[in-house]
């Protein structure tokens, strides 16, 4: 696969949004992603073959070159950081809000915490950091991979930070947006070595990727 375009995507909403795109640059899957237990998916190109991950792990292989290329949510890159990484195009797809939510009962929306710092949970460690740092406020931080929503609701924390698409999760469980801290949509991502020993190739997919999402947005 040495001199293949091997471009990292991950299961669900990304993956079926950016399929249309793919198609529009001439490139077509083989298999099924959700019905083939496959990790590596070949095209209709011989020379172009998709790896199929986490979502949170397609920066880390397209940085280390395991990947030339790769589709990752920008709530992703800002948590990796995007060291190794050129992030060209926006593609404008999944498009969500990375926000800060709390009770719905908590009237001051400051800190319910009766003189304690805030806690907060998320999978955003980082990107949380940050936020409140530009902020100033110092706050304890509670790392959680799933089921944000239920931390407030059981006192395991003050506040959650998580993408918001409509909100209805929120609503269902007694939560409501407080705060927002980025737009966000998913993003084209290319390792930076790739983007020199491979460069005609990954540049014509730049190209027709671009050309993809102005086509669609017209």
């Amino acid at each position: 696969m040495n001199n293949a375009l091997i471009i990292a995507l991950s299961k669900g909403r990304i993956f079926k949004e950016t399929l249309p795109l793919l198609a529009h640059a001439g490139i077509q899957p083989q298999d099924d992603p959700d019905t083939s237990r496959k990790l590596i998916l070949d095209t209709n190109h011989a020379d172009i073959k998709l790896l199929i991950l986490r979502a949170s792990d397609v920066p880390t292989y397209v940085q280390y070159g395991a990947a030339d290329a790769g589709v990752a949510g920008k709530d992703v890159l800002l948590e990796h950081g995007g060291t190794g990484l050129y992030e060209p195009v926006d593609l404008r797809i999944a498009c969500c809000k990375l926000m800060v939510a709390g009770r719905v009962d908590d009237e001051n929306n400051q800190n319910a915490a009766s003189g304690r710092r805030l806690r907060i949970a998320t999978k955003y460690v980082n990107s949380t950091r940050r936020y409140y740092a530009e902020k100033g406020q110092q706050v304890e931080l509670i790392k959680l991979y799933g089921s944000m929503e239920l931390a407030p609701l059981v006192g395991l924390a003050d506040r959650i930070v998580d993408v918001v698409d409509t909100g209805n999760t929120l609503k269902a469980n007694g939560l409501k947006p407080l705060e927002h801290i980025s737009d966000i949509s998913s993003r084209l991502v290319v390792n930076k070595a790739s983007m020199k020993m491979k460069h005609q190739k990954v540049k014509a997919f730049i190209a027709d990727i671009m050309d993809a999402v102005e086509a669609r947005n017209k």
